[in-house]
């Protein structure tokens, strides 16, 4: 944990811009509107806007921030690498025969993107477009709006492929081209470095983890594993692997002190191995909800509990923050004025906290 805090940029806030921040390397999730800027003020006293970021649909086809300079290398790294790979990312009850065309589904949903979305448009209207272009498989009835609809894991696994930027979400969701969008690949070229990637963040990890992160199977990520790259380690008796180049940081790691509120789906809340991360099944379970996700607290780097934000108009935000175990005073100081970094990604002067 201690490794990982350190890595993801926890451990000491940086003064550097978001996209100078190594954690874009991997990417920041976008859960709720104004969780990205708050997992960047978790990292850096710099303002959040960043005019070389930009908010794409990435891993898991989940909206994602990452570096315009990086989109690049990223579509073809996120780009399947087997019909196998494509079918269990894309898989849904809602399209059975869909998932079985592999490849060809990622390509035929990036391809209409391309031909549909040249200016921005609301989200409602591209789906309704593109789900004309695609095969009928990749549909389904949506019984509420009387049509079909493409599958939403199709076309946002596919969708920075189809050159598509997330300018809005919400009611007023838009879309948009990317400017001068990287090309549609063709196959997928450098799946190892995002490997490593994971790993560098979030690791020791193996296979089972990177594919659960990536909406894949462990059997693809076994086919294209680094191994020439990671050094095996053990962790509570589990095998693992590090990157080879980070393991004298792994050994070195010391446990940070101080407090940081990371939001929902924060990158250090992506690792797979939950039992490391919050060892107490019923504490696992109040961090990662099926629906509705709070932040979580954490404490000398160690997840100790989840906090909640709602804004009072334009003055302040207000944080519900419940904790593991009872603090003492010094500690409870110790969150209500790292709270004030959540009002500044907020963009309000004020942040109130109460303790649960």
């Amino acid at each position: 944990m201690a490794y990982r805090v350190a890595a993801l940029g926890l451990a000491q806030r940086s003064s550097a811009r978001p996209a100078d921040l190594p954690i874009l390397d991997l990417g920041v999730q976008e859960y709720t509107p104004g969780s990205a800027e708050v997992a960047l003020a978790a990292r850096t006293s710099a303002a959040a806007a960043d005019d070389r970021l930009i908010t794409v649909w990435a891993a898991r086809g989940a909206p994602h921030r990452h570096r315009r300079a990086d989109l690049t290398t990223l579509v073809r790294q996120l780009w399947p690498i087997s019909d196998a790979d494509a079918s269990a990312r894309i898989k849904s009850g809602q399209i059975p025969d869909g998932m079985k065309l592999g490849i060809e589904a990622f390509r035929v949903t990036a391809d209409a993107f391309r031909e549909v979305v040249h200016d921005a448009m609301p989200r409602g209207e591209v789906s309704t477009e593109v789900s004309r272009r695609v095969p009928r498989s990749l549909t389904y009835e949506c019984r509420s709006c009387e049509a079909r609809h493409i599958a939403g894991n199709v076309w946002q696994h596919s969708g920075l492929a189809g050159g598509i930027e997330v300018q809005s979400r919400g009611r007023d969701a838009m879309l948009g081209p990317i400017p001068d969008a990287p090309p549609r690949p063709t196959e997928s070229e450098g799946l190892d470095e995002l490997i490593l990637t994971y790993l560098r963040f979030l690791g020791p990890a193996g296979p089972i983890e990177v594919g659960k992160y990536l909406g894949s199977s462990t059997a693809e990520m076994k086919s294209v594993w680094p191994a020439d790259r990671l050094t095996e380690v053990t962790v509570d008796g589990r095998k693992a692997w590090i990157p080879t180049d980070a393991l004298t940081k792994l050994k070195a790691a010391s446990a940070p002190s101080g407090a940081r509120f990371v939001p929902p789906m924060d990158p250090l809340l992506q690792a797979r191995d939950r039992d490391l991360l919050v060892p107490d099944r019923d504490q696992q379970k109040d961090v990662w909800r099926t629906l509705g996700n709070p932040g979580a607290l954490l404490l000398d780097g160690e997840i100790t509990g989840v906090w909640r934000a709602k804004i009072a108009g334009r003055k302040r935000v207000d944080l519900t923050v419940t904790t593991f175990s009872s603090l003492p005073s010094p500690r409870r100081k110790q969150i209500e004025k790292e709270a004030a970094e959540v009002a500044r990604a907020r963009e309000v002067p004020e942040a109130t906290v109460t303790f649960e």
